[in-house]
C-alpha cells in the first residue's frame, strides 16, 4: 500500500475509533487471542517470528552481534528459569523493578511510578494472564504510541546469562511482568538497545497517554505551587528527583535522608496556617516504603504543634511508610527536578478528578515542503505546518487579576527511538507561538506567509530547540487566537510529528492551510483571432494533417527552450508533451488544431514569465518554496499535503525544479481540477467512480 493510501487508512481508522484504548491496535497484525488460541490447539509453546530470540533483538552496537558483551546469552522462558514462575503476585510493587544490563533506569522509574496507580497499570499490563491457565508462552501489553493505544505480543523468551535475567527483574526472581513488559517496550522500538538513555516523562506518556512536562527546581516557575495542586486536583502522575554529579552519588543517601538519582512521587500539596503565617506543603512518597525526610515538617517535627489540631490530624500519620511532608521552599533547595504527566480524560474513571480538554494533531515535516526550520530562517520559517489555538475562557483562579488562560503544548517526534537502528536519532525541535491579528481571527484557509512573521515577534515559544523526543510547555497567555508553528532547529529535516494542547477550559484547536482551489484563468481565442503570421508558422509546423501530435509537440518546444541561457532545462519529455495535448485536446484525436495549439503556446508564454519572475535568485531554476509561490500565481491554491506531492514528483535530489517539470506538473494540476469538476455534476465535491473508470483516469 502506498504512503499516502496508508496515511488515508489510518486517518479512517482513527474516526472509527481504532487505536483508543478500549480497542487497541495490534500491534503488526498479531492478534493475542487468536495466537494463544492457535497455540493451546496445537500444544506448542508460542515463538514470535516478528521478535526472534536472536542477537538482532538485542541490538546493534554495544548489545550488536558481535559485541563481547552479548557473548554467552541464551534465551530462556521463565519455566526454564526458575520452579514456580508468576506472572504477578497480588500488587504490583516497585521490588518487582530491578535494573539490569541495560540503561534503561528512566523507563524502570516510569514503571516503579506505575505501580502507585492500580487504575493506570490495568491499562498497560491485562492482568488476565499467567503462567498455569491457559498458559502458552505468550503475553500482552498495551502502550500508547502517537496518539493510539497499541495492544504489543511477545513471546517469554528472555535474554539470559549464567542461568539469570539479563536485563530487568524482580528482587526475588520468580515475578516476570516487568521483564515481559520491557521486552514488549523493546519490541516496539526495535530492540533492547534501543531503550539505552531517554527521560523518564517519555515512559509516563507511553504508559498514560498523557502529556508531561519538566520542571528545573533551580528556576522555578512563579506559580509552579498553583500548577502542582491543579496537577494533583486532575490526576497527573509526579515525580521529583535529585540529580547526582557522579556515579558514586547514585542512590546515596543525604543527611537529611533524602536519595540521590532516586524517583519520588508527590502525592499532595496544602497550605496550612502556621504561627500567623501561611506555609505552603508539598507530600512525597519514597517508592521503597521507609527513608523519610527528616527535616522541617517531616513526621516528628515540632512544627506540627503550631498548627490546628483538625489539620495535623488531618495530613500526619508518623509511620515510617515512606511518605512525608516537607515546606514547599524546602522542595525547591533539596530536589533538582519535577516531572508532571497529565492524563488523557478518557484515562480517569469517575468525578473526583477536574479533566484537562485535550485537542491534538499529526503532521510532517518534509523537505523542501514542510521542513522550513526554526525563526532563524525566515525565508522558510513560514513553510512549516501551522496551528491555531483560540482560547476563550479563563482560569478560575488568576493570583495576579489578570485574565490569563494556561494550556500545556506538547511537540513530541514520532519513531525516532526506533530508527536508532538505522543510525539515525532525534531531531532539534521546538515551537514558537504568535499572537493572530483579529483579521485573522475563525480563518481556517489560509496559511501564513514569510512577511507575517517578518513583522511580528512571537507571545510565547518553547523554553529550548532540543534533541528530545518531546519538547512541553506550561503556558498561561490572555484570552484571544494564537498561532503555533512546531518546527525543527534547521530546515529540510524530515520528520512525523505530534502536536498536543492540553487547556484548562475548553478550547477549539485546528490545523490552518490554505483551501485546495483552481482560479486559473480561461484562454479563449477564436480562429480570428490568431494572426497569419502565426498560422503560418502552425502550418509549417503541423505538417499534412494540419495537427500537432505529442511527438511534434516535444521537438518544437525543445527547439524553443534549448537556446534559452535564462532557463535550466534537459528537454521538454514526451510525457510533459503528452499531458499538455490531453489538457486541450477536445476532440479526442490525441493532437492538437490550430486554436488548440494557440491556447496551449499562450499557456507556455505565461508559465515562462512566471518561472522567471519567481525565479529570484536567478538560478535558472525553482527552488521548492519558489514553486509554491508561482503555483498561487498561477491560480492554484494548493495545501501542504499537495505541494509535498508536487516536489516528491517534480524536483530533482537537491530540490530544483527545471522549466519542463514546472511546465508539467502546472498542466497537469490544471487537468486534475477540469476533470474532477466535469465528474461533480452536482458540485457537492465527491464523484463517484467505478473499477474501470479509476483504471482508466489513473492511467491517463
Amino acid at each position: 500500500m502506498s504512503g499516502i493510501a496508508s496515511k488515508l487508512q489510518h486517518n479512517r481508522d482513527k474516526s472509527h475509533g481504532i487505536g483508543t484504548n478500549s480497542h487497541a491496535v495490534k500491534y503488526l497484525n498479531q492478534d493475542f487471542e487468536e495466537l494463544r488460541r492457535s497455540c493451546l490447539e496445537r500444544g506448542q509453546l508460542f515463538q514470535d517470528d516478528c521478535f526472534e530470540a536472536l542477537p538482532s533483538s538485542l541490538g546493534f552496537k554495544d548489545l550488536g552481534p558481535n559485541s563481547y558483551k552479548t557473548r554467552g546469552i541464551t534465551w530462556k522462558r521463565p519455566t526454564e528459569i526458575c520452579s514456580n514462575p508468576q506472572f504477578i503476585v497480588g500488587n504490583a510493587n516497585r521490588t518487582d523493578i530491578c535494573q539490569g544490563a541495560l540503561g534503561d533506569c528512566w523507563l524502570l522509574a516510569a514503571i516503579a511510578s506505575l505501580t502507585l496507580s492500580k487504575q493506570v497499570l490495568s491499562r498497560i499490563v491485562p492482568h488476565d494472564q499467567s503462567f498455569d491457565e491457559n498458559y502458552a508462552g505468550i503475553f500482552h501489553f498495551e502502550f500508547w504510541q502517537f496518539g493510539e493505544w497499541v495492544d504489543v505480543v511477545v513471546d517469554d523468551r528472555l535474554p539470559t546469562k549464567d542461568g539469570e535475567l539479563l536485563f530487568v527483574h524482580s528482587a526475588e526472581g520468580s515475578e516476570f511482568w516487568s521483564a515481559l513488559l520491557e521486552k514488549a517496550y523493546a519490541k516496539i522500538n526495535g530492540c533492547y538497545e534501543a531503550l539505552s538513555g531517554g527521560s523518564t516523562t517519555e515512559g509516563f506518556e507511553d504508559f498514560t497517554g498523557g502529556v508531561a512536562e519538566s520542571h528545573d527546581l533551580s528556576k522555578p516557575d512563579r506559580n509552579l505551587f498553583r500548577i502542582i495542586r491543579k496537577a494533583l486536583d486532575r490526576g497527573s502522575l509526579l515525580g521529583c528527583s535529585i540529580d547526582i554529579t557522579s556515579a558514586s552519588d547514585s542512590e546515596a543517601v543525604t543527611h537529611r535522608k533524602l536519595v540521590k538519582g532516586h524517583a519520588y512521587s508527590v502525592t499532595g500539596a496544602e497550605q496550612v496556617e502556621y504561627r500567623g503565617d501561611t506555609v505552603q506543603l508539598i507530600r512525597i512518597r519514597n517508592p521503597w516504603g521507609q527513608v523519610e525526610w527528616n527535616g522541617a515538617w517531616s513526621d516528628k517535627s515540632s512544627e506540627w504543634r503550631y498548627v490546628s489540631d483538625e489539620v495535623r490530624s488531618r495530613l500526619t500519620n508518623r509511620r515510617e511508610d515512606g511518605e512525608f511532608w516537607m515546606s514547599f521552599s524546602d522542595f525547591l533547595r533539596q530536589y533538582s527536578r519535577l516531572e508532571i504527566c497529565n492524563l488523557t480524560p478518557d484515562a480517569l474513571t469517575g468525578d473526583e478528578f477536574k479533566k484537562w480538554a485535550e485537542s491534538e494533531f499529526e503532521e510532517t515535516w518534509r523537505r523542501g515542503v514542510s521542513a522550513g526550520g526554526c525563526r532563524n530562517y525566515p525565508n522558510s520559517f513560514w513553510m512549516n505546518p501551522q496551528f491555531v489555538i483560540k482560547l476563550e475562557e479563563v482560569d478560575d483562579d488568576s493570583d495576579d487579576g489578570e485574565e490569563k488562560c494556561s494550556f500545556i503544548v506538547g511537540l513530541m517526534q514520532k519513531n525516532r527511538r526506533r530508527m536508532r537502528k538505522m543510525g539515525q536519532d532525534m531531531e532539534t525541535i521546538g515551537f514558537a507561538i504568535y499572537e493572530l491579528p483579529e483579521e485573522y481571527y475563525g480563518q481556517k484557509q489560509v496559511h501564513l506567509k514569510r512577511n507575517f512573521f517578518l513583522r511580528n515577534c512571537s507571545a510565547a515559544r518553547s523554553e529550548t530547540f532540543i534533541n528530545l523526543r518531546e519538547v512541553s510547555n506550561h503556558l498561561s497567555l490572555p484570552p484571544g487566537e494564537y498561532l503555533i508553528i512546531p518546527s525543527t532547529f534547521e530546515p529540510n529535516k524530515n520528520g512525523d510529528f505530534y502536536v498536543r494542547v492540553f487547556s484548562e477550559k475548553p478550547a477549539s484547536f485546528q490545523e490552518i492551510d490554505d483551501p485546495v482551489d483552481c482560479h486559473v484563468e480561461e484562454i479563449h481565442i477564436d480562429e480570428d483571432d490568431i494572426s497569419d503570421r502565426f498560422k503560418r508558422l502552425f502550418g509549417q509546423l503541423a505538417g499534412h494533417d494540419v495537427e500537432i501530435s505529442a511527438f511534434e509537440l516535444q521537438r518544437i518546444l525543445n527547439r524553443v527552450v534549448t537556446n534559452r541561457q535564462d532557463i535550466k532545462t534537459t528537454g521538454f519529455s514526451l510525457g510533459t508533451c503528452r499531458n499538455m495535448v490531453n489538457l486541450l485536446d477536445k476532440d479526442g484525436s490525441g493532437k492538437l488544431g490550430l486554436v488548440e495549439f494557440k491556447i496551449l503556446w499562450s499557456k507556455i508564454e505565461k508559465f515562462l514569465e512566471l518561472y522567471k519572475e519567481r525565479d529570484v535568485d536567478q538560478s535558472g531554476c525553482m527552488s521548492a518554496s519558489e514553486m509554491r509561490m508561482a503555483a498561487e500565481d498561477a491560480g492554484f491554491s494548493l495545501n501542504n499535503a499537495l505541494h509535498q506531492i508536487i516536489v516528491a514528483r517534480y524536483a530533482d535530489q537537491n530540490l530544483s525544479i527545471d522549466f519542463d517539470n514546472f511546465v508539467c506538473s502546472l498542466i497537469r494540476l490544471e487537468s486534475e481540477f477540469k476533470t474532477f469538476k466535469a465528474l461533480d455534476k452536482d458540485g457537492s465535491g465527491v464523484i463517484e467512480l467505478n473499477f474501470m473508470e479509476w483504471m482508466e483516469l489513473a492511467v491517463l
